[in-house]
């Protein structure tokens, strides 16, 4: 469940969960720690995620603390919406990439602790489940893959309707 801020009309943002106001700042912090955030107009309900991550990333790079290179913004403005396909396919094939890599490497590591005696080893099963596992993990990816499918779909109608409106 994403942790809700609400931006009002004055543009301050409101932790609902803390019960006080928030800075860029520490809903940056927030995002760092893992935590999942969705930012909500307080008196529409319009979803203000994106704008606000868009917001961090500008104000980070007001400060030079995020230098994006200035090849790649001419690029983004250039293109305009045509980046976004670029970017679908270009984050899924590198989180394709990731997940395969983290699993080849805990295989690699499973077995290794095996050969060391580190972790008990039980061929057969381990055989059975080395068969069920890549349907599982490629399920999970499926799922994974869709959602973030769906949330790109979610990003470009709301870029639509700005664009519209």
């Amino acid at each position: 469940m994403p942790y809700v801020i609400k931006r009002y009309s004055n543009r301050k943002l409101y932790d609902r969960q803390e019960s006080r106001y928030v800075t860029l700042e520490e809903v940056e912090e927030l995002i760092r720690q893992g935590k999942e955030i969705s930012v909500v107009d307080a008196s529409t309900g319009e979803n203000l995620t994106s704008v606000t991550l868009a917001q961090i990333i500008l104000e980070n790079e007001r400060s030079h603390r995020a230098a994006l290179p200035t090849a790649f913004l001419h690029q983004l403005i250039k293109h305009g919406e045509g980046w976004q396909d670029f970017f679908q396919k270009s984050l899924q094939a590198s989180l394709e990439g990731i997940i395969g890599s983290q699993r080849e490497a805990d295989r690699i590591f499973k077995e290794w602790a095996a050969r060391a005696g580190l972790v008990p080893s039980a061929p057969q099963a381990g055989r059975e489940e080395k068969r069920r596992e890549p349907a599982a993990e490629s399920e999970t990816l499926r799922r994974e893959l869709e959602l973030l499918k769906e949330k790109l779909r979610t990003l470009e109608q709301r870029l639509e309707r700005k664009d519209e409106g």
